[in-house]
């Protein structure tokens, strides 16, 4: 429809709010993040994201005032990382999810995995 704006996605704002805040130099307020994406969003929609994605783990957020200041300590693939550790989390039969999971990726993307585990394994043993 013409004239209507596109409605976006949580995730897709969430990715907006924590890129603002990763532009930051340091910690920053709701109204600062509102500020940094134009003020197209609400204020009260600011502040449910940022909340949001602290119950996550991807921000971190400290009294100020009457208010919080607030730290981004993951980036998108830190967001993304965390849903997916979410479903899997959510599900009975783990192996099975992540058996499909990997019968599904590329041959690029399961050596990947593999070069990635073997990293893993050899900081483990630090």
């Amino acid at each position: 429809m013409a004239g209507v704006p596109r409605r976006r996605g949580q995730g897709e704002l969430e990715a907006l709010v924590l890129a603002a805040m990763r532009a930051a130099d340091g910690p920053v307020t709701a109204g600062q993040v509102q500020e940094r994406l134009g003020g197209d969003l609400a204020y009260t929609t600011v502040i449910t994201i940022l909340t949001r994605l602290h119950a996550k783990g991807a921000v971190t957020r400290r009294r100020a005032g009457r208010s919080f200041e607030w730290t981004a300590v993951a980036d998108e693939a830190g967001l993304a990382a965390l849903r997916m550790r979410r479903v899997l989390d959510s599900e009975s039969d783990r192996e099975a999810v992540l058996a499909r999971f990997v019968t599904g990726l590329s041959s690029q993307e399961e050596q990947l995995v593999r070069e990635l585990l073997a990293q893993a394994e050899e900081e483990g043993e630090d």
